[in-house]
């Protein structure tokens, strides 16, 4: 095991759930020899950070230092490693370890690592014997295996947060084939949704989204949907085309059952908003037409730099309100309320 440690890193965290997040230093380890060192430039803002930083999953590790949508440049490599050069930019997501040799490590699904993966932050670390920190920092230290590539030509702002917020719709829209001759749902137009919709389109697919807010209508259509319907609506609701596939969104308690009935016959409504309750689903809303209720988390590293090449390759970017570190505990407030234009990003050349 690695024990040693670098100088001390600037960090935004916090030691208890019921502490605003505030300056303070971390250790990032030494490079080992597969490592690469990226100063941060960029780090997205997700549900998933305000829910740990606050203990609402239970199971935060303390101090938390979140973020896990990093884009930065690579300035120090080890000396074993091929993947990346000195200057280039990279990126960091979820995933930072796993264990490299179960099943679906080997297929490329280290999200579903089976002993156990390594989360950029709050996971036991390996190499310290302390546990992870995330993006909210100078910068981070990873395996070579686990940083993906980010285009010259991508804003890298914008890209951050195809690392959680991209990959999650992507993985789903591929795995249950969206495309030319699909028909396809989205619920919710928030920062994940917005992504969907792009990534949908972008795959061929006639896009359906489904909204509690008129007035976020145009909007959706500018992004790219081919229908809108108001969910609150229940003639709207009725008359709906009926849909190969749904991927819903939404993390707030909703009824499913009102979706499964507008799939079309072996019709899949993926789960990808994780809401904290339960939901109940009735037996004969997939019994009647051979339906399916799935879920989805996150993806694999080769299928997380899958999503950035195609989004480089149709323009597709988050939509993104930028902020600077200071404003991270308003940011947090904001998002509690839902009061985002889709996804905060944090300019961490400011720490």
């Amino acid at each position: 095991m690695e024990t040693t440690f670098e100088k001390k890193t600037k960090a935004i965290g916090t030691y208890a759930a019921d502490q605003p997040l505030a300056p303070l230093n971390i250790a990032r380890r030494s490079l080992t020899s597969h490592d690469v060192e990226i100063d941060i430039l960029y780090c997205g803002i997700c549900h998933s950070d305000l829910h740990a930083v606050r203990d609402e999953w239970g199971g935060t590790k303390y101090p938390i230092v979140p973020g896990h949508e990093i884009v930065g440049r690579v300035t120090r490599v080890g000396d074993h490693v091929t993947k990346f050069k000195i200057g280039e930019m990279a990126a960091v997501g979820c995933i930072v370890d796993s264990c490299r040799t179960c099943d679906p490590c080997k297929e490329g699904l280290e999200q579903f690592c089976e002993p156990g993966n390594t989360i950029v932050f709050g996971s036991k670390d390996k190499h310290t014997g302390g546990h992870t920190f995330g993006g909210f920092s100078e910068n981070i230290v990873v395996d070579e295996n686990y940083v993906l590539h980010i285009p010259e030509t991508m804003d890298p702002a914008t890209a951050a947060p195809l690392l959680c917020a991209g990959i999650t719709v992507f993985s789903p829209l591929k795995h249950w084939k969206a495309g030319p001759g699909k028909k396809v749902g989205i619920i919710g137009i928030g920062g994940l949704g917005h992504l969907a919709i792009k990534i949908a389109k972008a795959m061929g697919a006639h896009v359906i989204v489904f909204t509690t807010s008129i007035s976020k209508s145009d909007d959706a259509k500018r992004l790219g949907a081919d229908e809108v319907v108001l969910s609150t609506d229940e003639q709207q609701m009725k008359h709906s085309s009926k849909m190969d596939m749904i991927l819903d969104t939404v993390s707030a308690n909703h009824n499913v059952n009102d979706y499964l009935k507008l799939l079309k016959v072996d019709g899949t409504l993926i789960l990808v908003g994780l809401p904290a309750d339960k939901l109940e689903v009735g037996a004969f809303n997939l019994a009647k037409g051979r339906k399916s209720f799935s879920g989805s988390n996150i993806g694999g590293i080769a299928e997380t730099q899958e999503t950035i090449d195609f989004c480089a390759t149709h323009h597709i970017t988050a939509e993104i309100e930028l902020i600077k570190p200071s404003e991270i505990n308003e940011a947090f407030d904001r998002l509690e309320k839902g009061d985002v234009h889709y996804r905060f990003v944090v300019d961490m050349g400011g720490i």
